[in-house]
C-alpha cells in the first residue's frame, strides 16, 4: 500500500491541492457574502471554479509543488508555496477577468489568495505533524541538549527529528550568547550558557550534550567539556569546520550521522587546511609516485592523499612488511582505480632502490622513510646516520639517475639547531636535497632540472612514537601519566593536515627550498596530558595523577621551526613559508662522514655531523656514549 502511494504521490498531491483550491474559492464567496449566496453568485462560482483550478494547478506544477516533501517540509518549502500561491492567484485573476469581465467581485481575489495559501500551508504542516507524531512514545535512547543555538544547532535539531530511529530527544539548547537565553528554536528553549549547564541539565534530566559549534576553538571545547564532566554528562560533537571543508567535494552524510566523540585534535584547535587542489592535481595526475616509508604514519597518509589526485600508480616502499601489507590492503579497498604497488626493501640498499626505480620509473618521490625516535637514535648513532643521511643520499641518487620531476624530503623541526642525533641527521638530509636540486638529470633521464625540496614540520598527532598513544595506554592503566617537564612544549598538527600541506608545498616548489609548515603556537605537553585525561571522562590530578619523569636524552624544552639566522619568506599559501639561503657544497664532508661511519669511529662521526651542521649541539648522553664506545673499540683492538 505504501509503495503504491509513493508511486502515485504526484497525482495524489494534485488531487489534494485541487480539493483545497476549490474549498478556498467556495469559502471566499461565502465569506464575501456573509454565507448567503444568491443564485447568480452560485452560477458565477460554478463557472469560475474550473478556470481557477486549471490556472492554479498549472502554476503549482510550474513551481514544483507536487514534488514538495510532506514528511520533511521546511521553511524554504513554505516560502515556495507562498510564491506559487501568489503567482497562481494572479494567473487565475487574469483568466477570470478575460472570461467574466468586471462582474466578478474584486474582493474575492484577495480572500481567495489568503484562503488558498492558508489551506495549502496547513495541509503540509498537518502532514509533518502527523509523521512526527507517529514516533511519539517510541523508546528514547538518550535525552540530549545541543550546545550551540546557531545554524549548525538548528540544523542538527531538524535532522534528529527527521531520524527518530537514533532515539535522541532534544530537551534544550545551551549557548554562550546571553542574548539567546530563553529563545525557542523550533519549539526548543535555550536553557542558558555554560555556567547554567549543571543546574539546567539536572532539571531537564539531560544525559548527553551534542556540541554543534563547527568553528569552536580548542579552548572553548575544553571549557565546555569540563563543564559537562562536572555535571556528569557525556559529550559528543558534530564535525569540526576542517572536516566539513575536507568533505565538501563528496556526498557527506547528514549532520546527525556524523556525531562523534571529541578528539584530542579538536581541543588543540588547529585551523582548517585550505588547498590549491588544481596545482596539486597538475603535479600528480597520471604520474607514478614513489612513497618511501609507506607503512609509517606520515608515509601511509601521503599514499591516501596522493591517491585522491588520481596518479597512474602509487609505489609504496617500506622494510616493514606487515605495515606495508596493511596500507596496501586499505589503498586497494579505498582507491580501487589507483594501482598500489607494494615494494619491500630498505633505503639503505642502493641495489634494491635501483631495481624499484628501473621497474616502475617513478616521476615523483616523497621520501618519508627515516628513524625518528629521538632517545632511541641517541643510543644508535651509526644506525641513524646510515638510514637518515646515507639512505636519503641513496634515494636522491636514484631519483637523479631516473630524472624524476620532483622529490620531497619529509624533514622535522628537530633539524633546527639540533640538540640530538635525529635532528642533526635530518638537517644533513635537507642539505643533500638542496645540493641535488642544482644537479641535472643523468643521461637518458627526462629532460629538465629536477625539483628537490624538503618540508619541515613538528609532531603529528597519533603518529607512531608520539606521546598520544603513550598517554592513552597510561590513562587506560589508571595512571600515572608521565610528562618529562612541566614546561616541555611541542608543535602539533594532524597527520592528514601535514600530508596535505606537504603535497601543496611540492606543487609550489621550484627546487632547493626548505618549506616550513605553519604549526601555530607550541602546546605544553602538560596541557596535552590534562586534555587527554578530560577526554577519557576523568579528572586530572584526582582520578589520574600526572608525574614528571625528567627530560630524556637529546630533548629540548622548546622546538623551533626555523633558526634566527635562517631567512624565511611568505608563499602564496598562508600556512607555508619557505627558507631562503645559500646551498653549500657538502660533498667532501659527506665523504668524511661516510669514512668515519665505515670505520665505526663514533667521535669522528659526531665531528663530521658537527661540521656539516655547525649549530648541532650533541647531548651529554651522546658524548658520554661516544667516549665509552671508542674506549671499547680501542680495547678490542
Amino acid at each position: 500500500m505504501r509503495n503504491q502511494i509513493l508511486k502515485n504521490r504526484r497525482w495524489l498531491a494534485e488531487v489534494l491541492q485541487a480539493s483545497l483550491l476549490a474549498l478556498a474559492l467556495a469559502a471566499s464567496f461565502l465569506l464575501r457574502f456573509d454565507f448567503i449566496l444568491e443564485p447568480k453568485y452560485v452560477r458565477m462560482l460554478a463557472g469560475a471554479l474550473p478556470l481557477v483550478l486549471a490556472a492554479k494547478l498549472a502554476v503549482f506544477r510550474l513551481f514544483g509543488l507536487r514534488d514538495v516533501s510532506w514528511r520533511y517540509v521546511g521553511f524554504q518549502d513554505l516560502l515556495r508555496i507562498g510564491w506559487a500561491s501568489a503567482a497562481a492567484s494572479a494567473a487565475s485573476a487574469g483568466l477570470l477577468r478575460a472570461a467574466l469581465g468586471s462582474a466578478f467581485p474584486r474582493s474575492i481575489y484577495v480572500i481567495d489568495l489568503l484562503a488558498a495559501t492558508t489551506l495549502v500551508v496547513a495541509l503540509h504542516a498537518a502532514a509533518r505533524l502527523y509523521f512526527d507524531s507517529r514516533w511519539k512514545g517510541k523508546p528514547v535512547a538518550a535525552r540530549v541538549a545541543i550546545y550551540g543555538a546557531g545554524t549548525a544547532g538548528a540544523t542538527l535539531l531538524r535532522e534528529i527529528r527527521a531520524n527518530p530511529e537514533i532515539g535522541f530527544e532534544v530537551c534544550g539548547f545551551f549557548d554562550d550568547d546571553p542574548l539567546k537565553r530563553g529563545l525557542r528554536i523550533d519549539g526548543v528553549r535555550v536553557l542558558g550558557s555554560r555556567d547554567a549547564l549543571r543546574a539546567a541539565a539536572q532539571r531537564a534530566r539531560i544525559e548527553m550534550v551534542l556540541i554543534a559549534l563547527p568553528s569552536a576553538s580548542g579552548d572553548q571545547l575544553c571549557e565546555i567539556l569540563e563543564a559537562c564532566q562536572a555535571a556528569g554528562i557525556t559529550t559528543k560533537r558534530v564535525p569540526a569546520l576542517a572536516e566539513l571543508i575536507q568533505d565538501r567535494g563528496s556526498a557527506a552524510p547528514p549532520l546527525v550521522k556524523q556525531i562523534r566523540d571529541i578528539r584530542i585534535e579538536d581541543l588543540l584547535g588547529r585551523a582548517p587546511v585550505q588547498l590549491a587542489e588544481d596545482e596539486i592535481r597538475e603535479t600528480l595526475r597520471g604520474r607514478a609516485v614513489l612513497v618511501t616509508g609507506a607503512g609509517g604514519s606520515i608515509g601511509s597518509e601521503l599514499c591516501r592523499q596522493i591517491a585522491r589526485f588520481r596518479p597512474r600508480a602509487v609505489i609504496g616502499l617500506d622494510h616493514a612488511e606487515t605495515a606495508l601489507y596493511e596500507i596496501g590492503r586499505e589503498m586497494r579497498a579505498r582507491f580501487p582505480e589507483v594501482a598500489f604497488l607494494a615494494e619491500v626493501g630498505s633505503i639503505q640498499n642502493p641495489q634494491r632502490l635501483k631495481e624499484i626505480f628501473d621497474e616502475h620509473a617513478p616521476e615523483a618521490v616523497y621520501h618519508a622513510a627515516a628513524y625518528k625516535h629521538v632517545p632511541m637514535m641517541e643510543a644508535h648513532l651509526f644506525e641513524a646516520v646510515e638510514n637518515n643521511v646515507f639512505g636519503t643520499e641513496n634515494v636522491v641518487r636514484q631519483a637523479l639517475r631516473a630524472g624524476v620531476e620532483h622529490l620531497v624530503l619529509i624533514s622535522s623541526d628537530k633539524a633546527v639547531r639540533p640538540a640530538n642525533v635525529m635532528g642533526a641527521t635530518k638537517r644533513v638530509a635537507e642539505m643533500i636535497c638542496q645540493a641535488a636540486s642544482q644537479a641535472r638529470g643523468a643521461p637518458g633521464g627526462r629532460a629538465g632540472a629536477p625539483r628537490f625540496m624538503a618540508v619541515r614540520f613538528g609532531n603529528v598527532l597519533g603518529s607512531s612514537g608520539s606521546v598520544i598513544p603513550l598517554f592513552k595506554e597510561q590513562i587506560a592503566a589508571g595512571g600515572p601519566v608521565t610528562v618529562t617537564h612541566p614546561e616541555m612544549r611541542r608543535f602539533f598538527m594532524t597527520i592528514a593536515e601535514a600530508a596535505q600541506l606537504v603535497l601543496q608545498a611540492a606543487a609550489m616548489g621550484s627546487g632547493g627550498e626548505i618549506f616550513v609548515l605553519e604549526m601555530g603556537e607550541p602546546v605544553r605537553i602538560l596541557d596535552l596530558a590534562r586534555k587527554m585525561i578530560l577526554l577519557s571522562g576523568l579528572k586530572p590530578g584526582e582520578d589520574i595523577r600526572i608525574e614528571f619523569c625528567g627530560i630524556r636524552a637529546g630533548e629540548k624544552l622548546y622546538e623551533e621551526i626555523s633558526a634566527y639566522e635562517e631567512d624565511t619568506r611568505a608563499t602564496p599559501h598562508s600556512q607555508i613559508r619557505v627558507l631562503a639561503g645559500p646551498q653549500p657544497d657538502i660533498s667532501a664532508r659527506l665523504a668524511q662522514l661516510r669514512t668515519a661511519l665505515q670505520e665505526r669511529d663514533a667521535a669522528e662521526v659526531l665531528l663530521s655531523l658537527k661540521e656539516l651542521a655547525p649549530d648541532y649541539n650533541p647531548s651529554s648522553f651522546v658524548l658520554r656514549r661516544t667516549i665509552e664506545t671508542d674506549r671499547a673499540v680501542a680495547a678490542a683492538r
